[in-house]
């Protein structure tokens, strides 16, 4: 299981990992909206500005105030050392 470093310390899995999303579109809006009002939202920007949309396997839904750019880079670093060890 690999972990992503999705800001200030906060990780997820990248197993788990369904797709990473700006959050300025009125259909992401309401998706997080949803997640809030049904209890599956994980707020990890620690009051600052929502950069990224996480959205998990299990439905959560997770902010962060890094850019998906960067969060998306991360999950395929970390996929690269994931095939590295498997080679070995």
């Amino acid at each position: 299981m690999q972990l992503i470093n999705i800001g200030y310390g906060n990780m997820i899995s990248s197993s788990k990992l369904v797709a990473v999303v700006s959050p300025e579109s009125a259909p992401i809006k309401r998706l997080v909206q949803d997640a809030r009002d049904d209890g599956r939202l994980v707020d990890a920007t620690y009051g600052r500005r929502t950069r990224a949309v996480i959205i998990m396997d299990s439905d959560h839904v997770i902010l962060s105030a890094i850019q998906p750019e960067t969060i998306t880079a991360r999950f395929d670093n970390s996929d690269n050392k994931e095939e590295d060890e498997n080679d070995e």
